[in-house]
């Protein structure tokens, strides 16, 4: 099996305030389909009133992010199925759910995870 991230950020979601309730069903119901399919390793959305910091070896803790990853924001879902296309399968319900592409990543194999 392969797991793969499958991301938003943060403001993509073209949706009125009215809708949001139909929207958080619907990604509420594709969570729940890929626990019951066996599939879902992990579902969340990262805290935007929360400033992201950056920790060093020593302990030490300094604000911000990379330059790199600003813009790093918004929902993902970490998912292990047998096949690419799978994955794809499951980005596009979430995609649907969420009225917002998805951007789907695969993860490097570790033997130790």
């Amino acid at each position: 099996m392969t797991r793969y991230l499958i991301s938003f950020p943060s403001g993509v979601m073209d949706v009125t305030p009215e809708e949001l309730p139909a929207v958080a069903d619907a990604a509420h119901a594709v969570v729940r389909d890929a626990k019951e399919a066996g599939v879902l390793l992990f579902t969340g959305g990262l805290n935007d009133d929360v400033a992201p910091v950056r920790v060093a070896a020593d302990g030490s803790v300094s604000d911000g992010t990379y330059p790199q990853n600003a813009q790093f924001s918004g929902g993902f879902t970490v998912i292990d199925v047998p096949t690419r296309e799978e994955a794809v399968a499951w980005a596009s319900r979430i995609a649907e759910a969420c009225r917002c592409r998805q951007e789907l990543r695969e993860f490097q194999f570790d033997p130790l995870v």
